[in-house]
């Protein structure tokens, strides 16, 4: 029986199906940019770890009068 470290684990995808692009080309839906997007298929886990983190940062909740 052997077990994989977290970081091992694969990391499914953020997309959550509201993909429509901002004028900086980031999804309001989760909140990656269109090159990570494009690039999520390729990447490793670790990889996709940094990207979900990114998307994660830029997905705080934005005020309504900024």
């Amino acid at each position: 029986m052997s077990s994989s470290p977290a970081s091992e684990a694969p990391v499914p995808s953020p997309c959550c199906r509201r993909c429509c692009l901002d004028e900086q080309d980031v999804c309001l839906g989760c909140g990656r940019s269109l090159a990570e997007v494009l690039e999520w298929n390729g990447a490793d886990g670790a990889r996709r770890r940094q990207i979900i983190e990114a998307a994660a940062a830029r997905c705080k909740p934005r005020l309504p009068w900024r």
